[in-house]
């Protein structure tokens, strides 16, 4: 095995100070506790709860549907003040973590959410979208054949004027909320209480294919998988924005490549 190779399936620790305080240790459990709680952990309960809720059915789990933008309301401005309230929520959950590891005393450039190296970033996010895309619409296709997967609507708004928009904003967002919680903030405070690069980066992974049970066993492992892949970037190249970004950028592909597809 090559010395690179060894790098990416065993990295040593990163050089970041480890909390060694018992009361500091308990703080920081318990922030991480809470924080999972309010954002993405209590997402990942209730991913589970309708994994079992539509294994229960009495229709074949390839034969239901979910969607991922879906009408919240009858009015239509109605409706796009709910779609809107969504994607606050979600850049809120982002900026909790990022305003935690500020509190932690932590720059964001030391997470890789700065403005260094922009070409580089986006370079790596469309290798990453690439990467995690092409495979991931296989692994979906494969997972409804044998009969684990939910089928997948990306969206079922109307087509009003601010359907796009929103559609972008929405992929945009689920980006930055991801990225930032469960990578920028999850596996650094991870670091802080001495856990392993692989401990941390697989816990993180399971985390985020927990909270997209919904989408049946398919989505499981396809998100596991693309928590491993972005987790080891960002613990290897440090740069966050290009995890954000090629999240957006899967997003939009799936959301406005569905939306424009023509309807029976």
């Amino acid at each position: 095995m090559t010395d690179g190779l060894r790098s990416w399936l065993a990295p040593p620790p990163a050089a970041v100070p480890v909390i060694d305080d018992p009361a500091r240790r308990r703080l920081v459990v318990t922030e991480i506790l809470v924080v999972l709680t309010v954002t993405l952990g209590l997402s990942a309960l209730r991913g589970g709860l309708s994994l079992v809720d539509a294994l229960l059915a009495p229709i074949p789990l390839n034969e239901q549907q979910v969607a991922l933008n879906a009408p919240a309301a009858r009015a239509g401005l109605v409706d796009l003040a709910f779609q809107l309230t969504r994607v606050l929520q979600l850049v809120g959950w982002g900026a909790l973590g990022a305003y935690l590891l500020i509190r932690g005393g932590l720059a964001l450039r030391a997470v890789g959410l700065d403005a260094r190296r922009p070409v580089h970033d986006a370079g790596a996010a469309v290798g990453l979208a690439a990467l995690i895309g092409i495979p991931g619409l296989g692994l979906y296709l494969l997972a409804r054949a044998i009969g684990v997967s939910v089928t997948i609507a990306p969206t079922t708004l109307d087509d009003t004027w601010w359907r796009l928009p929103v559609l972008l904003l929405a992929a945009a967002a689920n980006g930055w909320a991801e990225e930032i919680v469960m990578i920028g903030y999850l596996l650094t405070r991870l670091r802080q209480l001495g856990w392993s690069e692989n401990r941390s980066v697989l816990a993180a992974a399971v985390l985020r294919g927990g909270y997209h049970l919904y989408q049946g066993l398919g989505g499981f492992v396809g998100n596991v998988a693309m928590g491993l892949v972005f987790g080891r970037y960002w613990q290897r190249a440090n740069r966050l924005w290009a995890l954000v970004a090629a999240h957006t950028l899967i997003d939009v592909v799936a959301f406005v490549g569905y939306a424009a597809l023509p309807r029976p």
